[in-house]
């Protein structure tokens, strides 16, 4: 048997009043409530919902980026002070020179790999992330609902009567 995947609804509502109202209608039409949460002022934090922290992603792409551009950055800049011979500084010697030439470009890598790595992380590796903690931060809430089509569905039906900023729906792919 495939296993299904699960599928997530996550809708915006203004204020905690209609939050709460909405929770409550979910509630009342007997779905399973270890299944919503509402994220928000009061309740649950994007943290403790596990919603995605874009610095995390960023600092796990300029982790990984960083591994293997500040290495073959300092090769290449000791490489190419020892071939066109540019004098830094003259006191350090030929072999000092190779050596800082790799350290100036090992810095230019680093630095690299930190802007391309947190713009990268920011964007790409977020997805919605951003814009719904955004959305926590300017004090509004959101009401998560996971689980089946059955019950995103039913769950989608009765959020729509309220005054919604936004409603999204998402599919976790199944393991296995």
């Amino acid at each position: 048997m495939i296993p299904s995947a699960t599928r997530y609804l996550v809708a915006v509502l203004p204020n905690r009043m209609e939050a709460e109202s909405a929770y409550l209608d979910l509630k009342d039409a007997n779905l399973p409530i270890d299944r919503l949460d509402i994220l928000g002022r009061g309740y649950k934090s994007a943290d403790e919902f596990g919603l995605i922290d874009p610095d995390r992603v960023a600092q796990t792409q300029v982790d990984r980026l960083a591994n293997w551009v500040v290495p073959f950055g300092f090769v290449a800049g000791y490489l190419f002070n020892m071939l066109t011979g540019i004098e830094l500084i003259s006191w350090i010697g030929a072999v000092g020179n190779h050596i800082l030439g790799g350290v100036f470009a090992a810095a230019a890598a680093a630095l690299g790999a930190f802007l391309t790595g947190t713009l990268t992380g920011w964007t790409a590796g977020s997805g919605d992330a951003i814009a719904y903690r955004n959305r926590l931060n300017a004090g509004k809430y959101l009401i998560v609902a996971r689980g089946t089509d059955t019950f995103v569905g039913e769950a989608t039906g009765l959020l729509r009567r309220y005054n919604l900023e936004n409603i999204q729906g998402y599919v976790e792919p199944a393991e296995g």
